[in-house]
């Protein structure tokens, strides 16, 4: 049970109401880690409530953390506008997640895949073409956005992007992209 004090001129302590699990948490502080901490004396179970973290610095570990604690949304402290922040919370009260890029690349940025049958470590097995294309991709472009900024046709990057997702052994376009982020091929 969390109590809220008052001590306006007259008025008598009073009690919040019980914290439900449809209420977002929102935990702020220097690290992902001290976020979550700050937020356990008052919400002890907090793995199962929505939880939005904001952090001045992030770890790998402190964003595998969160997770696990039930973090929803993570966002730098730095990037944190109101309308961020809004956004994050109403994210995560309909149950989605929204993990801001710089907090998504800590968490994607591990150690590179090692190195294949044939390739030798650190080597890009990708054209200079298809990492620019993976480059706009990871930028939000769309293919005919690609093309234009290209000076290439649609069909060009379209060919261009089932290339390179077949030789990054990917699925799809997101994966594309994480990899290539994990990977630091971008």
């Amino acid at each position: 049970m969390v109590e809220a004090k008052l001590t306006v001129a007259g008025l008598r302590p009073v009690r919040a109401p019980e914290p439900s699990s449809r209420d977002v948490l929102v935990a702020v502080g220097d690290t992902v880690e001290g976020a979550i901490e700050a937020c356990r004396p008052a919400f002890p179970g907090s793995g199962e409530r929505l939880l939005v973290v904001v952090a001045d610095a992030l770890s790998r570990h402190g964003v595998l953390r969160a997770l696990k604690a039930g973090a929803r949304a993570m966002l730098l402290s730095a990037e944190a506008t109101p309308a961020r922040l809004a956004a994050a919370v109403h994210s995560a009260h309909r149950g989605e997640g929204r993990l801001s890029h710089p907090v998504l690349a800590c968490l994607l940025n591990g150690s590179p895949e090692p190195a294949g049958p044939g390739r030798r470590a650190g080597a890009t097995p990708l054209t200079d073409r298809q990492i620019e294309v993976l480059r706009l991709m990871a930028d939000g472009h769309g293919n005919e956005a690609i093309a234009r900024m290209l000076s290439c046709s649609k069909h060009t990057v379209k060919n261009v992007i089932y290339e390179l997702m077949g030789q990054l052994q990917v699925h799809n376009r997101s994966h594309a992209v994480a990899h290539a982020v994990r990977t630091g091929l971008i």
